[in-house]
This record gives structure tokens, C-alpha cells and sequence, in this order.
């Protein structure tokens, strides 16, 4: 395992913690928002800031990012719309009566949930809003956007009234519950009972029907987006559930209780939990077989996500890691310290493809020799010494 990797860059521009990380779709920038009120566009060609973006009156608390376009939110109740080129402030969308704190851009529509406890549609172009979905009884705290074209079959009936717009948006509250609602009408499709606590986050697999919340119960709760039926309950962690990751029917949760844990949707079973972590887990990211996440203990950490074992820990930040985002072999990490620090991974990433190719040696050799399958299924603890003189438990193959 590698200790205390050092950053390639440290980007210091910002005078207030960064709330949130956006990597555009063709990689060529990221998008930070600041507690200082104000946006920064970096180039990942050569990691400098190139647009200063400025004009809200409070601190942004969530951004997004196009190609063209750069979208924030923010604690002064609006959101904002730039060009990506100029720096130009291009739309102000009003309407919230408070904190604007997440906000999803799919087609033409731009969504946003609020301590108003409303969400609301708007037109990316028209800079009007559409729709208000009124019902949540706290404020809403997350978000997911779908087609019922996605999840319904040709022969199923949809209701007249929303056959013209087939768009969904699915809202997650501090009231305990999850909402589906039709975006044409703003009517309430299904309201998803179970949590009994804030719903922090939802993973949505369309193809497969299924929505994912996590929660302050400490549970994952899975849910058949046609029929609002609950499916399964992920009942191991102790603590609130703060992030999901869904990668090939494995879902990876970070929580409050200093774990990420691995379950396999279909069955429901845990089949990793990844330790280490001295505060909550702020933030997870899946990439080439490694899982990369962020903690309230200001470090970065790499498992290998099959085995469980800690590869490396990124340290330099002084406060949470909020967001993370990979590139080009290349890990940014978000912080509330108010820097954006760029980390070189390729290492990690070669050892890895290296041992999946020595994993898949083995498992053809195992067919033959039955002991090799049960060697690699004994788990054993180690110590390692950090440089801080502290010792970390680690788990190896």
C-alpha cells in the first residue's frame, strides 16, 4: 500500500471552502463552487483557471457542468446560468423562496430542489420556469430525472394526460420520503413510504426499474420506480448513509459510520465493507476497478474494490473532502479548505490492471486445483505504520 501520496497541483484560487466538483462530458474542464459566492472553471489540459465566475449574493451550494454551459446554485435562493468560453453570466432563474441546494440539468430542462421544500422545472433557454412540484413537507434534498419510455413497456398504459411529456422527476426530502412526479403536470406519480429518516442521496437504474435512497436511518432502500413497490432494505451500516455509487449491479455506499460498503443488488448481500476512514465518508467514485473516496478526516483513499484492501491514501487537504472527480488517470479532490488538489494515479491504475490479469491467471488454474479458490478467500489483518507514527489496521489478500 502506498501512504500519503503528494498532490500534483495544488489550485488555491478560491477564498472559501469548495461545496461541490463538476466534470464537463468531454472531460475538457471542471467546474468548482465556492463558499466564497463566486464559481471557477478549470481546464484539465493544464489545470489552470480560466473564468472567474461571479455574480451571486451567498455561497453556492451545488454545480453542474456542460460542455457549452456552467449551471450553479445558491444560498441567495437563485441560479445561475454561464457560458463556458467568456465567463458570461447568460441566465438568472428566481423563483425559490430559500436556499437553492441541488440542481440537474437533462434536455432542455433544468430541475432544482429547495429548502422551500419545493422542486422546480425550468426552461434552460426561456430562463422562465415551468412547473412547481409542491408536496414535500421539509426541504428537498436530492434529486433523479428519467423517461417512463425508459421503464414502461410499449404494451403498458400511461395516463392520457401525460402522454405528450413522458418525463419523471423523483425528489428525495428530509420529510423521510421519496416522490415521483409527472414534469408536464407537476402531479404526484407516487410518494415512496419506508425511510424514517432524511433521504441524503438516489441512485436511479432506469433500465432496471430501480430507484436507490439513502438515508439518516442508516438504511438503503430499493424501489420499483413503476409501481412504488419497496424491493429490499440494506440494513448494515451504522450510520447515516451519505453517498452512492451504482456500478455493474454493485452498489457502494459511504456513510457517516467511517465505512463504504459493497452490496450486490440482486441478492441484497454485503460482500465488502471498506475500512479505514477516521470521519464520514463524504463522497465515493468507482473507476477501472479501484473505489476512490473522500472523508471528513480531509484524506483521499483508494481500495481495490474486489478485495477490500487499501492501496493508498492521498493526504494535504486540511478539512472534508466534499467531491472527487477522475480524468485521464488523474484524481481531483474538492475540498472545504477551499482547495481543488489534482493527484496522479496511473500507478495505482497499472498495478490494478495488472492483478485483475493475474486474478483471472488464477481463477483458470483454481478450476483444476480447488485449494486456490479457498486460499484467496482468507482474509488476513495487517498493521501498517502511517508517517504521522499512527497505525492503521489493513486488510490483505
Amino acid at each position: 500500500m502506498g501512504n500519503g501520496g503528494s498532490a500534483v497541483k495544488v489550485c488555491a484560487d478560491h477564498q472559501g471552502g469548495i461545496n461541490w466538483l463538476s466534470l464537463s462530458p468531454d472531460g475538457q474542464r471542471l467546474l468548482t463552487g465556492s463558499e466564497d459566492g463566486t464559481a471557477r472553471l478549470w481546464s484539465t489540459a493544464d489545470s489552470q483557471c480560466h473564468r472567474h465566475l461571479q455574480g451571486h449574493e451567498s455561497y453556492i451550494t451545488f454545480c453542474h457542468l456542460e460542455n457549452e454551459a456552467a449551471f450553479t446554485c445558491s444560498a441567495d435562493h437563485t441560479i445561475r446560468k454561464w457560458d463556458v468560453m467568456t465567463g458570461q453570466c447568460l441566465a438568472i432563474y428566481r423563483g425559490h423562496t430559500s436556499i437553492v441546494n441541488r440542481i440537474l440539468v437533462a434536455k432542455d430542462y433544468l430541475f432544482s430542489g429547495s429548502y422551500d421544500r419545493t422542486a422546480r422545472c425550468w426552461s434552460v433557454d426561456k430562463e422562465k420556469q415551468i412547473q412547481e412540484f409542491r408536496g414535500h413537507r421539509n426541504c428537498v434534498l436530492t434529486l433523479a430525472h428519467y423517461s417512463s419510455r425508459d421503464v414502461l413497456e410499449e404494451e403498458e398504459e400511461e395516463e392520457e394526460e401525460e402522454k405528450v411529456s413522458r418525463d419523471l422527476l423523483v425528489t428525495g426530502s428530509t420529510d423521510c420520503t421519496v416522490k415521483v412526479w409527472w414534469v408536464s403536470s407537476g402531479r404526484c406519480y407516487q410518494t415512496l413510504l419506508g425511510h424514517t429518516g432524511a433521504v441524503l442521496c438516489l441512485i436511479l437504474d432506469a433500465p432496471n426499474r430501480e430507484l436507490f435512497s439513502g438515508s439518516t436511518d442508516y438504511t438503503i432502500r430499493t424501489w420499483n420506480i413503476v409501481t412504488g413497490e419497496q424491493l429490499k432494505v440494506f440494513k448494515d451500516h451504522q450510520g447515516s448513509v451519505i453517498c452512492l455509487e451504482l456500478v455493474n449491479r454493485h452498489l457502494y455506499s459511504g456513510s457517516a459510520d467511517r465505512t463504504v460498503k459493497c452490496w450486490l443488488v440482486d441478492t441484497g448481500e454485503r460482500i465488502q465493507t471498506y475500512k479505514a476512514h477516521k470521519h464520514s465518508v463524504s463522497t465515493l467514485k468507482y473507476h477501472a476497478g479501484i473505489l476512490f473516496t473522500g472523508s471528513g478526516d480531509a484524506c483521499a483513499r483508494a481500495f481495490n474494490s474486489k478485495s477490500g484492501v487499501l492501496q493508498k491514501i492521498f493526504r494535504g487537504h486540511k478539512f472534508i473532502i466534499n467531491c472527487i472527480q477522475i480524468h485521464n488517470e488523474l484524481l481531483y479532490t474538492a475540498s472545504h479548505d477551499g482547495t481543488l488538489r489534482i493527484w496522479d494515479i496511473r500507478g495505482i491504475c497499472k498495478r490494478n490492471k495488472r492483478r485483475l490479469k493475474k486474478e483471472r491467471s488464477v481463477q483458470g488454474s483454481s478450476s483444476q486445483k480447488g485449494s486456490l479458490s479457498r486460499l484467496f478467500n482468507n482474509k488476513v489483518g495487517c498493521i501498517v505504520q502511517q508517517e504521522n507514527g499512527e497505525h492503521e489496521a489493513v486488510e490483505l489478500m
